[in-house]
């Protein structure tokens, strides 16, 4: 029975922001419950993901809107109500999304066009697509996709560098870029991460703390570079990234988390390699594109194919922990919150 639109008295709890800076200050308030409008829905989170994109909110890097803000873009629960016009979803669907505002709380609003329905129990043979799983995947898990199968789809023979490998993105890449039959090389900072990286299905684990993953690179491939670089870190790692792209090769540009690169003189940096900025959300505008790419990850999951880390779940009072954790690069995989 599909659910309407009604008020509520009670509140809930969401982690907001009233001012920009570091992970001391966000705070848990008490809210009103949100009502979706039309074209929405409104999730009781079962899990949200912790995000650098939510890092850059919260610093103000990105343009936020007013405070007191809510953070957090990714989540995954039960629809517990709809506004008037959505005809696809109803009460009681499970469903995860990665574009909404203010997930770190135990409810929230998205466009019934955000949310990606989760897939049925299928046979035997398939593991289910539990809540926990749908909450660490969508960001991370469609990024690696549109890196590996999109910009410059990988396949047999094919060389690639994964920086921060033994993150979220990098460990779902390795793996999505190994189902593509390509080479993978991966750095991390730690013998212990490069052990996750490896048991992904890395062919090379760097230590970038103790040695120079171009010359590594250069070493592996026979002075040649690789076919294509995805590089989530920006300044610390961004001009070594073209460094280790062989001629023709292509740099894929998609995160910051070391901070934006340093401005460069294209032609003189890049010569004859193709450098893209990239974003998510360019690449699941279409709702048709959103589903489709969503359709081939969670596949890849329930066949057995595809792992996705949990690194640990927090409590929703947590999350400035969880920031502080994400931002030392202590972290190794997914880091959820539970209302």
């Amino acid at each position: 029975m599909r659910s309407g639109a009604t008020g509520e008295d009670r509140g809930m709890r969401a982690i907001r922001i009233h001012q920009h800076g570091g992970p001391e200050v966000m705070q848990v308030d008490e809210v009103p419950v949100p009502v979706p409008a039309a074209g929405e829905v409104r999730v009781r989170l079962a899990f949200a993901g912790v995000n650098f994109i939510d890092v850059y909110h919260r610093t103000g890097y990105y343009e936020s809107g007013p405070l007191p803000l809510g953070l957090g873009k990714e989540g995954a629960g039960v629809v517990d109500a709809v506004g008037p016009g959505v005809r696809d979803l109803e009460a009681g669907d499970r469903v995860c999304f990665f574009g909404a505002t203010g997930a770190y709380a135990e409810q929230v609003l998205l466009r019934a066009e955000q949310a990606i329905p989760l897939p049925a129990a299928g046979g035997d043979d398939e593991r289910p697509l539990d809540l926990q799983a749908a909450a660490a995947l969508p960001l991370q898990g469609l990024t690696a996709h549109y890196l590996t199968q999109t910009i410059r789809p990988l396949g047999h023979g094919d060389t690639v560098l994964v920086h921060a490998a033994a993150g979220g993105v990098g460990l779902l890449a390795v793996q999505m870029a190994k189902l593509s039959g390509a080479t993978v090389y991966g750095t991390c900072s730690t013998e212990d991460k490069a052990r996750r990286v490896r048991d992904a299905g890395a062919d090379r684990v760097i230590l970038y703390t103790e040695e120079d993953f171009v010359e590594a690179v250069h070493q592996a491939t026979g002075g040649r570079g690789v076919d294509l670089v995805l590089d989530g870190v920006g300044r610390a790692t961004f001009e070594g990234s073209v460094r280790a792209t062989r001629v023709r090769g292509h740099v894929v540009l998609f995160g910051q988390a070391s901070g934006e690169p340093d401005p460069i003189r294209p032609r003189q940096l890049l010569g004859s390699r193709t450098l893209t900025s990239a974003s998510l959300f360019a690449y699941t505008a279409d709702r048709r594109e959103l589903l489709d790419r969503a359709e081939a990850v969670f596949g890849w999951y329930r066949q057995g194919k595809l792992e996705v880390r949990i690194d640990r779940v927090l409590p929703l009072a947590e999350a400035p922990r969880a920031h502080a954790l994400l931002e030392s690069r202590k972290t190794s995989g997914k880091v959820l919150l539970e209302p």
